[in-house]
């Protein structure tokens, strides 16, 4: 029997595979196409890891709107054990005067837009926030790669606007084109009758 064998270890102790998950789940949420290349494992992985986050988002808005802020702020510190965690521990100034004190990291930035721009947008949305694509294998070694994205990214639903634009342009050309005939025709017969 498999009891508690629910996940794969990729090949990598649970510290690393802990670390590379968050990693990558960084990187899906601070990504500006909002979409990541890995190979399927790690997205098949990845893709429970990130939804976590992303439902954690979506219950502090809630709450947020309810005025409750205890929550919230308690779902944002759950939130932020999916990235990792940043310059806690950097004072104002680092060891030379005046050196103002480092960025953020990208896990910090990652719950910033986690919270504020993706909770919004899935706010009506009980699940399934990202999308496996296959690629096929790598050259080098076989892997099979994946793409994993977020739905409803701004790139996909620009092509849904375009998408729509030429299927009423298309619409409206057919119809102006059947007047058209109509009018042709009208005319030749009138011609033929003139003739006749």
């Amino acid at each position: 029997m498999r009891h508690l064998k629910a996940h794969r270890k990729l090949g990598r102790t649970s510290e690393h595979r802990h670390s590379m998950l968050r990693n990558l789940a960084t990187s899906l949420i601070n990504s500006r196409e909002e979409r990541i290349v890995t190979t399927l494992p790690k997205a098949k992985e990845l893709r429970p890891f990130v939804e976590r986050a992303i439902t954690l988002s979506r219950r502090a808005r809630t709450f947020s709107d309810e005025g409750s802020a205890p929550q919230a702020l308690h779902l944002r510190r759950q939130a932020a054990g999916f990235f990792h965690a940043g310059n806690m521990t950097v004072s104002e100034t680092t060891g030379k005067r005046g050196q103002l004190r480092p960025e953020r990291t990208a896990g910090v930035a990652a719950l910033k837009r986690l919270f504020n721009e993706l909770g919004e947008r899935y706010k009506d949305r009980p699940g399934g926030y990202t999308r496996i694509l296959k690629l096929g294998h790598r050259d080098g070694d076989r892997a099979e790669l994946a793409i994993i994205e977020l739905v409803d990214n701004p790139r996909e639903l620009e092509a849904a606007e375009a998408a729509k634009k030429r299927k009423t342009a298309a619409s409206k050309k057919r119809k102006s084109g059947r007047g058209k005939e109509t009018k042709d025709e009208a005319a030749e017969s009138k011609a033929e009758d003139s003739e006749s």
